[in-house]
């Protein structure tokens, strides 16, 4: 149970209530206060953490960057240099290294809840917690990864063995007890904000930095034709985009968070890529997107609203006209890579009737 804060009726509203004439708040300089503080907080941000769990011969570990900000009712830090309700920053890092001993760590989010609801409990004049998680994206060294191939010879099998190790999916692999391979296809990150006065506490995850390419089946055509326009229609064109995604929680009791967490992954790389033989056809980065948030919200009921961001990384084609003797022929195998300028396209699904934090 939450503690209740101790909170004393002000000497202004204490003089309104019996009639007296009230004066106005002086500051730390003995000036009134003219202004209004109308948001503040403080914490500790970029806390590095690496927990080890040993089961026997098998280790698991998670790397973490934590933040955590903390949001005081009272404000006399800043008006009058009063410090006596500060919890040092110095005193949040270390409590990210004590509830990582004391209690472990699974998950981003359950660990970001665990410091947020910490210093609720702990300290009764702090009104807001905000945890931010980012995980450090490590993952097993698999078996193949540890052979010796010479002239596409297996020199531990003796076998042919020229496919290197497919960390998209670790089924029927053997996986190494203790040793791994840091593989940044996409950063798992969350956010976790308890305020004292609101029983339901706000737990937002997210997925930055999933780079996507595909070579065909995707098109743009049929937009606006005017006199500003100098882009031909494209019918089939490399798609390629960074997907940044966030989404939030309306449940937290019955999600298994690391799973929702691939499961939106695999769900946003399956509407961009489709079946691998076959692929799937794109008429829009906007339909794509589309498509994938829906699909997010058909299959985790906890999730109540969900954001994307895909921005265009073009890839234009070069123009080999002028270099026939050179080159005969058309071009469809050398591209340059643009960055900038590009289009961004972003959306936000969420069920009716939900009011979100994203």
């Amino acid at each position: 149970m939450f503690a209740t804060p101790l909170r004393q009726q002000t000497t202004s509203a204490v003089n309104q209530s019996q009639g007296k004439a009230t004066h106005i708040g002086m500051d730390g300089h003995g000036k009134p206060y003219q202004y209004e503080i109308t948001d503040h907080g403080y914490g500790k941000d970029s806390v590095k953490v690496l927990h080890v769990s040993r089961e026997g011969p098998v280790h698991t570990i998670q790397e973490f960057e934590v933040g955590t900000h903390l949001k005081l009712y009272s404000k006399k830090d800043y008006y009058q240099g009063n410090n006596s309700d500060i919890v040092a920053t110095d005193s949040q890092k270390n409590t990210v290294y004590l509830l990582a001993k004391k209690h472990g760590v699974e998950s981003p989010e359950k660990f970001a809840l665990l410091l947020a609801k910490h210093f609720i409990n702990k300290y009764s004049h702090v009104e807001e917690a905000h945890v931010h998680v980012e995980a450090y994206p490590w993952q097993r060294v698999c078996q193949e990864e540890t052979r010796t191939v010479t002239n596409g010879q297996d020199q531990a099998q003796g076998r042919s063995n020229q496919a290197s190790c497919n960390f998209s999916s670790i089924d029927n692999r053997s996986l190494h007890n203790h040793a791994f391979v840091f593989t940044p296809t996409a950063q798992h990150y969350c956010d976790v904000v308890m305020r004292r006065t609101d029983p339901k506490q706000t737990v937002i995850t997210g997925i930055k930095g999933l780079r996507v390419l595909k070579t065909t089946q995707s098109s743009f055509v049929n937009f606006v034709n005017d006199e500003f326009r100098s882009l031909p229609d494209q019918y089939d064109r490399i798609f390629s985009t960074v997907v940044d995604c966030s989404w939030e929680y309306s449940d937290t009791d019955t999600v298994d968070f690391s799973r929702a967490w691939q499961t939106v992954k695999n769900i946003i790389i399956r509407n961009f890529a489709g079946d691998p033989q076959v692929g799937v056809s794109s008429p829009s980065v906007q339909h794509t997107l589309y498509l994938s948030e829906r699909q997010v919200l058909d299959v985790l009921p906890q999730v109540s609203v969900i954001s994307m961001t895909m921005p265009n990384k073009h890839y234009f084609n070069f123009d080999t006209k002028p270099f026939q003797q050179i080159v005969p022929g058309d071009n469809n195998e050398v591209f340059i890579p643009v960055d900038k300028p590009h289009g961004t396209i972003y959306a936000q699904l969420a069920r009716k009737n939900i009011n979100s934090h994203l």
